[in-house]
């Protein structure tokens, strides 16, 4: 892929972007991302993901002076954090690094993917998130753009959590979601905060080889009921994201709280969702082999070299797809 397709920002308006229609028959449409109230159906259900990005990157100072930064994915039982780190093969076991006079962070362990366990020492977490995060852009994104921290959580966050955003619901705006609810969809959100290992690339040749990554969500009882009548009518299930895909097969749309490690590629059979809302993803990616199970991968393929061919915008910031369930 051209790396001048990667989107550095955002458009000026969220539903600005652009869509890549892909029907379960018939041809390709190019469309904008403002035209979905008249791409779905009255009756349709959207859900989102309504997890909040927490402000987890930290910069810190080595013992002997250098530059350190840390992404904090998750606590941990004994109020420890599974932190990414950089300069890895410079941070060890053992080291302190200074985020201010009087506040540090212990290096504690290592995990078996190379993450380190960190504890805070002059003040917990949430105080260093506060005081010293920045959001976590991802790295292929080399300036952050104007207005990056509210362009990076989509109009509906409310829990934070997340490592990085549901990047399928940031081409929500609210007056958008006002539009489908006028034109007879219904709307409502689970929540499952997004770890780094989303992104991580799959090595393996033999796919049954892969671990998953697991991450919790939690589907509220709402949320469930709501999924419930909408079948009763027969209207479908829109996940906004892989991740609301993930948690809405693993948990057959029950209410509840869990974790799920499933790894969906080719070949998969769906039980609940009929139409997915995704943006562009990563060459090996387990999201772009979702995508290829949902959608046929000849299919998400062609289309992919077609989003090419067209100069489509890839990654959190660029355009999107909207993939109707094969079978």
């Amino acid at each position: 892929m051209p790396a001048g397709l990667i989107a550095q920002q955002p458009t000026e308006r969220r539903e600005h972007s652009r869509l890549l229609v892909l029907p379960a028959r018939g041809s390709l449409q190019h469309r904008r991302f403002a035209a979905l109230p008249v791409l779905l159906r009255a009756g349709d259900l959207l859900i989102a993901n309504d997890t909040r990005v927490r402000r987890a990157r930290l910069r810190a100072k080595r013992r002997g002076g250098g530059a350190a930064e840390l992404l904090l994915l998750h606590p941990l039982a004994d109020h420890s954090w599974e932190a990414m780190v950089r300069p890895a093969q410079r941070i060890r076991v053992g080291d302190r690094l200074e985020l201010a006079p009087g506040a540090h962070v212990d290096v504690i362990g290592r995990t078996a993917e190379g993450n380190r366990i960190v504890r805070f020492a002059g003040l917990d977490a949430v105080e260093a998130m506060e005081r010293f995060g920045e959001l976590p852009l991802p790295p292929y994104i080399k300036k952050p753009p104007p207005k990056a921290a509210a362009r990076y959580q989509t109009v509906y966050a409310a829990h934070d959590g997340s490592a990085a955003a549901p990047t399928a619901g940031l081409h929500f705006s609210t007056q958008l979601i006002a539009r489908l609810k006028t034109a007879g969809a219904g709307w409502t959100t689970i929540t499952l905060h997004v770890g780094s290992g989303t992104f991580r690339p799959v090595r393996s040749d033999d796919l049954s080889e892969h671990v998953m990554h697991a991450e919790r969500y939690e589907i509220s009882s709402s949320a469930a009921a709501a999924i419930t009548r909408t079948r009763a009518i027969g209207g479908r299930i829109v996940a906004v994201g892989t991740t609301v895909l993930r948690a809405l097969e693993a948990s057959g749309g029950q209410a509840g709280a869990q974790s799920t490690d499933l790894f969906i590629y080719p070949p998969y059979r769906f039980k609940l969702v009929d139409v997915l809302i995704t943006n562009f993803h990563l060459p090996r990616s387990t999201l772009l082999m979702l995508a290829c199970a949902f959608g046929g991968k000849e299919r998400v393929m062609s289309a992919y070299a077609e989003a090419i061919r067209l100069g489509y915008r890839f990654y959190s910031f660029g355009d999107a797809m909207l993939i109707e369930r094969v079978a």
